[in-house]
């Protein structure tokens, strides 16, 4: 089971959303313990409300870790806080 869950909340169809999955799967590979989970806001009707105008959005173990554009060396960093 994976320590670390790390979420991307976006849309199909978002160009940011896709520059944000190649790199947080640029960033997740080869790494063992952490999780990746995509969410759709057209799928939750409280990811919508909550994160429509802000997209896409990283969390890690559900804190907000990025909006927008996500920063590969930010996002490498906090991994390697918790111990990953």
């Amino acid at each position: 089971m994976p320590s670390v869950t790390v979420t991307l909340i976006g849309k199909p169809g978002c160009h940011l959303c896709d520059d944000a999955r190649a790199v947080v799967d640029e960033v997740l590979q080869g790494r063992e313990g952490v999780a990746l989970v995509e969410r759709s806001i057209l799928d939750d009707a409280e990811l919508h409300d909550r994160y429509w105008d802000e997209i896409p959005v990283v969390l890690i173990d559900d804190a907000v870790h990025t909006i927008y554009r996500v920063d590969a060396e930010r996002l490498r960093a906090a991994l390697a806080e918790r111990g990953h």
